[in-house]
């Protein structure tokens, strides 16, 4: 995937969300802007991430995140990686140590832009991520990188009480129940 791949996948992205609908031409008018996969763009740019589950569809694995202290799925910046499907999938690696990994679809599974707070001299801006559904062995040991505090595959059922309501993680949970992502 290159810039103009991630453009064409953008304007033919749908979504029954209306959050997502909002966050689309935001998306696109960032995609041609010269530093959208740079952290020097200072309001904001391009990360991606891993909304990884397992084979049946009953969990998903999430971080708590270190800086953040929130539970989230894998992923992070694409310093300068315009392919956002693969920083995706080398994220879900160097955060989990998993090998099992395996792409479900390579459309966009899902978009969020949420505000990151000001830490140190990094000012606050915002993160618009693209995430992709990904398929994992549960079986399989994990190997907690140093910007986790915790690792953990949780079911589905117990998701809500892990993310406090954060509505982005929940929609991507709402998306894996639906059967016509599977077809």
């Amino acid at each position: 995937m290159n810039r103009g791949q991630l453009k064409f996948l953008l304007e033919h992205y749908k979504t029954v969300f209306e959050e997502e609908q909002h966050f689309v031409r935001d998306f696109l008018e960032l995609v041609d802007h010269p530093l959208a996969f740079s952290r020097d763009r200072k309001a904001g740019h391009f990360t991606a991430s891993a909304w990884i589950v397992n084979k049946t569809r009953t969990h998903t694995l999430l971080t708590l995140h270190r800086k953040l202290n929130k539970w989230l799925q894998l992923g992070g910046h694409a310093d300068g990686n315009d392919n956002l499907l693969e920083v995706s999938l080398v994220e879900a690696r160097e955060e989990s140590g998993l090998t099992s990994l395996r792409l479900v679809d390579r459309t966009i599974f899902d978009i969020d832009r949420h505000l990151i707070p000001a830490r140190g001299e990094v000012a606050e801006h915002f993160h618009y991520d693209v995430r992709f559904l990904i398929e994992a062995e549960m079986d399989e040991p994990l190997t907690m990188s140093e910007e986790s505090k915790e690792l953990a595959w949780v079911g589905f059922d117990m998701v809500d009480a892990f993310v406090n309501g954060n509505q982005s993680i929940l929609r991507m949970l709402e998306k894996t129940s639906r059967s016509e992502i599977f077809t």
